[in-house]
């Protein structure tokens, strides 16, 4: 079912290169031909992220090509005339490495050759850590990942105070204050003497709405973190945080980059959308008259597919996802964090939920192109196999491990813990690199927003689908 480089001949992806031309329609039906689009978001590995950047780029009035990195390896980036300003490369959230890897030695060193030769990077979370220096990454930043003393403190997640520098790069009405922005789980960066890098955000405090885990810290008396840190050694507080880098900039070759460990095209957080809109102004030439991005109410997502007993399956799925995040949420396993994003117990498949959820939301949304149909013709067979069981297997899993919390401190031996992890990582997959049943449906579910593209060729990806 994946689609690789290693499936395709060099010549049919370059001649799908050479044909692609996208036209994005907005909300209003129009439609923008852009035969050689400015705008490349990466798509491998981005899950979530990469469909909250590419909303949100949209509802700024962007027209974005989704591009993969097979794609980029074999030519994407290079030899086109831009009219527009130069090319911006934006890399959401998700797994560096799962992008590296599918980048390939050949992608990563079309990116770095682009952005020498005068085009833009913007990397988020993830797309931060792919640029940074280390092994299998861009290098395009000198700076490295500097890792958490703490686990739990990876697993910040909300919006924190911050302040700008003064810069180009930072709207002017947000320097002279305290600005709050949002970050999802982050990495941080590990800085050196290099000192043509510039630091244009840092973190001071955490802000109301900021979790470790699941554990929301506004809701905790100040005391107590006294008490757990002069008796157990425990220190959950923020102060991790303050002076974090955030939001780093530098030049590489005549190119720029720009990497955020806060996520700016976060939903409805202001601070963040002004100064996501005042980068891509800055990045591209391009003059944006909106400033904000709107909720993203997965509730109230209408539904473009056609429903029908050939797209049954996918709406099964998203029907089944929905139904085991309600379970969680009864059985006080997960709990409702945003219109888009649900909290989970730490341990807890939410993170695989989420994305599935998401990623099937977000598929079912987009008017599907003939490529895609076609498409889905060829793996809906293997996929509602794989509906069938996950949906046999998921929910016993999310109940076995609310029992298991219930019988931790009275019998603590009725259930294996090894044998739960097992079933969980074969339904779910690992929290960090995926897999599982959801990781099998999450190739279907995003490729098939990807070929949801108008402008890609319907023959470009024969290997999807085919064994």
């Amino acid at each position: 079912m994946r689609l690789t480089a290693k499936n395709l001949p060099a010549r049919s992806v370059k001649e799908k290169v050479r044909k692609s031309e996208l036209a994005f329609s907005d909300k209003a039906g129009n439609t923008r031909v852009m035969p050689h689009p400015t705008i490349y978001l990466l798509w491998d590995a981005s899950h979530i992220w990469g469909l909250m950047a590419w909303r949100a780029l949209t509802a700024l009035g962007l027209s974005i090509r989704l591009s993969k990195g097979q794609e980029i390896a074999y030519g994407l980036l290079l030899g086109k005339s831009e009219q527009t300003g130069p090319k911006l490369i934006i890399v959401p959230g998700g797994n560096a490495r799962a992008k590296a890897r599918a980048l390939g030695s050949r992608g990563l060193s079309a990116i770095r050759q682009c952005i020498a030769q005068g085009g833009n990077y913007l990397g988020f979370c993830g797309g931060a850590g792919l640029a940074l220096s280390g092994e299998n990454a861009l290098g395009l930043c000198s700076w490295s990942r500097k890792p958490y003393p703490d686990r739990l403190q990876h697993l910040a997640s909300g919006h924190v105070l911050a302040r700008l520098a003064k810069n180009e790069l930072c709207p002017e009405s947000l320097q002279s204050h305290d600005i709050s922005l949002p970050i999802w789980w982050p990495g941080r960066f590990s800085a050196n003497a290099d000192k043509t890098i510039e630091i244009l955000a840092s973190a001071r405090k955490r802000d109301s709405d900021f979790w470790l885990g699941d554990l929301a810290l506004a809701s905790i008396p100040n005391e107590c973190f006294s008490i757990w840190q002069e008796e157990y050694g425990l220190d959950l507080s923020s102060d991790f945080l303050t002076n974090m880098p955030l939001v780093i900039s530098g030049q590489y070759g005549n190119g720029r980059y720009l990497l955020s460990y806060s996520h700016l095209e976060t939903p409805e957080s202001p601070d963040a959308n002004t100064w996501l809109s005042h980068l891509i102004g800055e990045l591209t030439g391009i003059k944006l008259t909106h400033t904000r991005i709107p909720a993203w109410d997965l509730d109230k997502q209408e539904s473009l597919w056609p429903k029908n007993d050939h797209t049954q399956p996918l709406y099964e799925a998203l029907s089944i996802t929905r139904k085991l995040l309600d379970l969680g949420v009864d059985q006080h396993l997960f709990f409702r964090r945003t219109p888009w994003l649900w909290g989970w117990r730490t341990g807890l498949p939410g993170a695989a939920l989420n994305a599935l959820h998401t990623s099937l939301s977000g598929l079912l949304a987009q008017a599907p192109t003939a490529c895609a149909q076609k498409a889905w013709d060829r793996v809906r067979s293997e996929f509602m196999r794989t509906l069938q069981l996950f949906a046999a297997g998921a929910e016993e899993s999310l109940l076995t491990s609310r029992i298991t919390g219930v019988l931790g401190g009275l019998l603590p031996h009725a259930i294996r813990h090894r044998d739960l992890k097992e079933r969980q990582l074969a339904i779910f997959g690992c929290p960090r690199n995926g897999g599982g049943l959801v990781g099998e449906m999450l190739k279907v579910t995003e490729e098939l927003i990807y070929l949801s593209q108008p402008g890609i060729n319907p023959q470009a990806d024969p290997g999807f689908g085919t064994h």
